[in-house]
């Protein structure tokens, strides 16, 4: 009876916690069996209007330094921490631009890659080749005649204890 109102409880709870579960890790230890749960809590995720439909050729990141425009009409940013490993996060743009810009601040991050999804459902994948990036600005995408952005989605992991991810839009 004990053990069936236990898996039920423990049942409730992470169902509770799938929304803002990012990993639930589960160890056994001793003779007895007992269980551990660590469930680690995730950003909220936005809601995104745009859903990516057609994914135009990838493009493989180059490392170019650029300072940070004047003309920026949006920035965002996230920090992610080295205990939480490759971290998936995703930032509402809904803006018209010309360039996108990364800027690496407060430590280094390795990147993955970033997805840049456009307001008619066309998607930019760029491909950073899990490379670790030192604090600086980077170009991201250049689209000269301007294109309305919907959101930008980055896979990324701190190198550092923390690092802090800012994206830039230039008009």
């Amino acid at each position: 009876m004990k053990r069936t109102l236990s898996i039920a409880l423990l049942s409730l709870v992470l169902v509770a916690a799938t929304a803002e579960a990012a990993r639930v890790r589960v160890v056994r230890r001793g003779p007895a069996g007992r269980t551990r749960v660590t469930v680690r809590t995730v950003r909220p995720l936005p809601v995104v209007r745009v859903a990516p439909r057609v994914y135009l050729a990838p493009v493989t990141f180059g490392v170019v330094a650029a300072s940070i425009p004047a003309n920026r009409s949006w920035n965002d940013s996230a920090t992610i921490e080295r205990e939480d490993g490759w971290t998936d996060f995703t930032m509402n743009v809904d803006r018209r631009g010309t360039k996108l810009f990364l800027e690496i601040d407060r430590g280094a991050a390795q990147l993955s890659y970033a997805e840049v999804v456009f307001d008619n459902g066309e998607a930019q994948v760029v491909d950073f080749n899990d490379r670790v990036h030192r604090t600086g600005v980077y170009e991201l995408l250049d689209f000269r005649n301007g294109r309305k952005v919907d959101h930008v989605r980055v896979v990324a992991k701190a190198d550092t204890k923390e690092s802090l991810i800012i994206l830039h839009l230039a008009q």
